[in-house]
């Protein structure tokens, strides 16, 4: 949405602290992934690298963000107005076009399902999730009032209704051998996943339903941001958990075996 902006110091100020407290939260995130990695049993150890990778990822993404936010705008006489240099967009659409997949697949990864199930749903998700992102980019660089930011927000809804239906039903059906600790974390994570979703739409419609441009852009860069740290850093404390239940099993059902062992004489 390349439109020249005036915002007050309070508003660009909210927006750059935004920014500067989710570049902080990918960089906690990512440094306590890489040290708690070796915690967990090694059969579970690539959801938590995919977590890390995501929140990597991400880092980079929003330390772009960050600089060309700064470099958008220009202080003048009070307020801060984009000198001629467009904010760039597309840094966020990239950043979700790599972590949003990767984000479904490690929730399918830490389940162990059957090789086959796993290898559906990887593929089916990734593909709708890429789908979702893709399909909603051209709306978001569209006038908040055309029909083309409408269409495409709508073409992007129905993978994300997929996503959802897979998540919900599909998956749901594949958690029966699952511990009753994992399913109920599962369960958590899965509405996470929907509250924090949800976030999304609401930002992309804000410059359609807010009547002031700033404070339409304020709610959208802010909402996306507060929807990042929720959907990667969080998300990936949930996966982080289950790896962990399943790595305490690991060790139980070691322990068992070790125990029914016959003693050699």
């Amino acid at each position: 949405m390349n439109q020249v902006l005036e915002l007050t110091p309070g508003q660009y100020d909210l927006v750059y602290n935004s920014f500067s407290l989710t570049i902080a939260a990918m960089g906690a995130s990512l440094l306590f992934f890489i040290l708690v990695r070796n915690r967990v049993h090694p059969a579970h150890q690539m959801a938590v690298t995919i977590s890390t990778v995501v929140v990597a990822i991400a880092l980079y993404h929003y330390l772009r963000i960050f600089s060309s936010w700064s470099d958008a705008f220009a202080y003048v006489d009070g307020t801060y107005v984009q000198d001629g240099r467009p904010f760039n967009e597309g840094y966020r659409y990239v950043d979700w076009l790599f972590t949003v997949p990767l984000l479904l697949a490690e929730l399918v990864i830490v389940l162990k399902l059957a090789k086959s199930t796993t290898r559906s749903l990887i593929i089916r998700l990734g593909v709708a999730a890429a789908a979702m992102i893709a399909l909603g980019y051209p709306g978001e660089l569209a006038a908040p009032d055309s029909g083309t930011r409408t269409l495409f927000g709508i073409l992007s809804t129905i993978p994300f209704l997929y996503i959802l239906y897979v998540l919900f039903v599909e998956l749901g059906r594949s958690l029966g051998r699952q511990s009753a600790g994992v399913r109920k974390i599962i369960d958590g994570l899965r509405f996470l996943l929907l509250a924090t979703w949800g976030a999304y739409p609401l930002a992309y419609i804000a410059p359609s339903v807010i009547d002031n441009a700033a404070t339409a852009e304020v709610v959208r860069q802010v909402g996306y941001s507060m929807a990042d740290i929720l959907a990667k850093p969080v998300f990936g404390l949930f996966i982080l958990a289950i790896a962990l239940i399943k790595s305490q099993d690991e060790a139980d059902r070691s322990t068992d075996d070790r125990q029914g062992e016959p003693e050699v004489a």
